[in-house]
């Protein structure tokens, strides 16, 4: 072979791999994996209850006040946490 065939082959050699190299690039493939991540991270304080603060021999009348004073706390208590569960859904 003359080095004039030689050089020839080399050029369409090089040639065809750089058109082979001219097409579009492989697609990445993306892959989702789950991640463990908790849903409440913080706490919400717990409301003082005024029930929790009676003596032990306070009378009924005492008891039903705190009890009277008590809920409307805890039913803003109670929507705060069911808020913070929703957020986790």
């Amino acid at each position: 072979m003359s080095a004039r065939r030689i050089l020839w082959a080399c050029a369409l050699l090089v040639i065809l791999m750089l058109a082979a190299c001219a097409g579009p690039a492989p697609a990445i493939p993306v892959i989702k994996v789950p991640v463990y991540r908790p849903c409440v991270t913080g706490a919400l304080e717990r409301p003082p209850f005024a029930v929790r603060g009676l003596a032990p021999d306070a009378s009924d009348g005492e008891k039903i006040l705190a009890l009277a004073r008590d809920l409307p706390v805890h039913l803003k208590y109670e929507a705060q946490l069911e808020a913070v569960i929703a957020g986790c859904l």
